[in-house]
């Protein structure tokens, strides 16, 4: 029984190194501007939460097209991120991730257009994601995101 156990818990370490180091391979092509691989990690109908205000990535994010929408906006402000920490939990078929994803961004100039910590809470159904909600440090500091990128005539993806 402690041999069963041990592997359990060996099986559970790969599997969260194995998620960390796709999620993180993902998020680099998204930071080189290719949000197809991110995107392919999603199922049909899955749905992507981001916190309401007068941005474009406001409110519920339904179906992939949804979420291409709002990736595509993700990569035109030009923001990039970086995954520190990966929590796993739950059966392979209906997996519950949470990501420590920090993000900025910076203008044309050099300029900090934005920063801030988030916290990823994903649910995955089969290896897909089905659900997607972000939480951040400072909500505001999106809305303050958008006048800028506004003010430099960055337009929303429609």
């Amino acid at each position: 029984m402690a041999i069963g156990a041990g592997a359990a818990v060996v099986a559970r370490a790969l599997l969260t190194r194995l998620l960390l180091v796709k999620l993180r391979s993902d998020v680099r092509a998204l930071n080189a501007g290719d949000h197809e691989p991110l995107l392919s990690r999603y199922a049909p109908e899955a749905v992507l939460r981001f916190n309401d205000g007068n941005h474009r990535w406001a409110g519920e994010h339904r179906g992939k097209p949804a979420i291409d929408r709002f990736l595509r906006n993700f990569v035109a402000a030009g923001i990039q991120g970086e995954i520190s920490e990966l929590f796993v939990a739950g059966p392979l078929w209906r997996l519950t991730l949470i990501v420590r994803f920090d993000d900025a961004a910076t203008g044309p100039d050099g300029t900090e257009l934005y920063r801030n910590r988030t916290v990823l809470l994903v649910r995955t159904r089969w290896g897909r994601i089905v659900a997607h909600d972000d939480f951040y440090e400072d909500t505001g500091r999106i809305s303050v995101l958008e006048a800028r990128l506004r003010a430099l005539g960055v337009q929303a993806v429609s």
